[in-house]
């Protein structure tokens, strides 16, 4: 009985030990391997949406044109996987940037459509103007003509950006999936932030106070 009983605490010191060393050594290193794998840029170019950019492998599976736009995911055996949908349209106005109409009302949608978890950030990508959009997937209605299976996600959370060139304006929306999704959101992150949209450079706006001279040709 005794030699059983040490054999058993021999056992689950060991058990205890083994487990000690997955969760501190081999965790970390599988977590960071993992991270690795899936934020691993992959170039992606579409000439007919005028688009540049690099795909997370997490996300770059399988690619579905559709008129106007794509659909870039990769399937999951047991969770929704992760989706981006990029759409692109030609620029009315030639305009560099949004007008400031346009910027209230995506700022001020979460307040009056009642978005949980509503974020708006009015950046710059790429060196375009830029809209980044952070809502819950239950709210995928608002955005036209981009359908996402969210029936089955335990994630709901979508992430859009809108970015204008004088010749594009090109809506990226993505939904990172459920599986882990802190990190496939990352991935949906900078994916979007990669984004080269084609036309000519954004001029830029002169510093107050300096004036543009032209160049005149002498009269003779």
């Amino acid at each position: 009985m005794q030699v059983k009983f040490m054999l058993g605490i021999l056992l689950i010191g060991g058990g205890a030990l083994a487990a000690e060393y997955v969760l501190v050594k081999w965790y970390p290193y599988y977590e960071g391997y993992k991270a690795k794998k899936v934020l691993e840029a992959l170039p992606y170019q579409n000439a007919a949406l005028g688009i540049d950019m690099q795909v997370a492998a997490g996300i770059y599976g399988k690619v579905d044109d559709f008129p106007g736009g794509v659909r870039i995911y990769r399937s999951h055996l047991f969770s929704s996987g992760p989706v981006l949908i990029i759409t692109s349209q030609a620029n009315p106005n030639d305009a560099e940037e949004f007008s400031p109409e346009l910027l209230a009302k995506w700022e001020t949608a979460g307040t009056y459509q009642d978005i949980p978890d509503y974020r708006f950030d009015h950046t710059k990508i790429q060196g375009r103007d830029a809209v980044m959009i952070w809502r819950s997937a239950e709210h995928a209605k608002v955005l036209p003509a981009i359908s996402f299976d969210v029936s089955s996600t335990d994630n709901p959370e979508l992430v859009t950006a809108h970015i204008i060139s004088p010749d594009h304006i090109v809506q990226a929306n993505c939904r990172p999936g459920s599986s882990d999704p802190q990190l496939f959101l990352r991935a949906c992150e900078e994916s979007i932030r990669s984004i080269k949209v084609s036309g000519p450079p954004t001029k830029g706006k002169p510093e107050p106070g300096v004036l543009e001279l032209k160049t005149v040709k002498p009269i003779k």
